[in-house]
C-alpha cells in the first residue's frame, strides 16, 4: 500500500500509473497533509511519497509530524520526498526534517524504482536525538572519519 500526498492531481496520478507498473495494487491519493494522517490510520500505508510544497501544511512538516507526534499512525514509515525543488538547500532540509529518500521532478520511473530498491534493499536504521528523529541521515560509515559527531558506539580516536 502506496500513500500519495500530492495536490497537483496531474502528478499524482503520474505517480499512481507509475506504481500500478511496478505492481502496486494498492494505491491511496490525497491532496492535504491533514487527510493524509488521518488516511494512515485507516489505510496503514507500507510507504508514502510526499510532495515538498502543499497547501497549509507542507511536506517537510507533514514528515516531522509523522516522525515525532505523539498521536502518529506509523513513526517509521518510509517517505520519498518528491519535489521540483532540487537545490542543495531543500534538499538537506528534508533530510533533516527526516525522509528516508528524496526525488526530483519530473519523475522518471526509473528514478523512483531505484529508489523503492534502496528503501528496501538498504534500509537505514532510525535513529533518536536531541533535534532529530528518522533514518540515519549518513549513508555510509567512514573509518576514517575522526570528527565529534562519530556514531554512537563507534571507536574514538585514540580510544581503540
Amino acid at each position: 500500500r502506496v500513500l500519495i500526498v500530492e495536490d497537483n492531481a496531474h502528478m499524482s496520478s503520474i505517480l499512481r500509473t507509475i506504481l500500478q507498473g511496478f505492481g502496486v495494487r494498492s494505491v491511496i491519493e490525497t491532496r492535504d497533509a491533514a487527510d493524509a494522517f488521518e488516511l494512515m490510520r485507516n489505510a496503514n500505508p507500507d510507504l508514502a511519497l510526499v510532495d515538498y510544497m502543499l497547501g497549509d501544511v507542507d511536506g517537510l512538516e507533514f514528515t516531522r509530524l509523522i516522525r515525532t507526534a505523539s498521536d502518529s499512525p506509523n513513526k517509521y514509515l518510509p517517505i520519498v520526498m518528491v519535489s521540483g525543488h532540487t537545490d542543495r538547500s531543500k534538499v538537506f532540509e528534508a533530510i533533516n526534517a527526516g525522509v528516508n529518500e528524496y526525488l526530483a521532478k519530473p519523475v522518471r520511473p526509473v528514478d523512483l524504482y531505484n529508489r523503492l530498491v534502496t528503501l528496501i534493499e538498504k534500509p537505514r536504521r532510525f535513529v533518536k536525538t536531541p533535534g532529530y528523529f528518522g533514518p540515519d541521515r549518513r549513508r555510509r560509515q567512514d573509518p576514517r572519519y575522526a570528527g565529534p559527531f562519530r556514531r554512537h558506539g563507534d571507536k574514538e580516536e585514540g580510544k581503540g
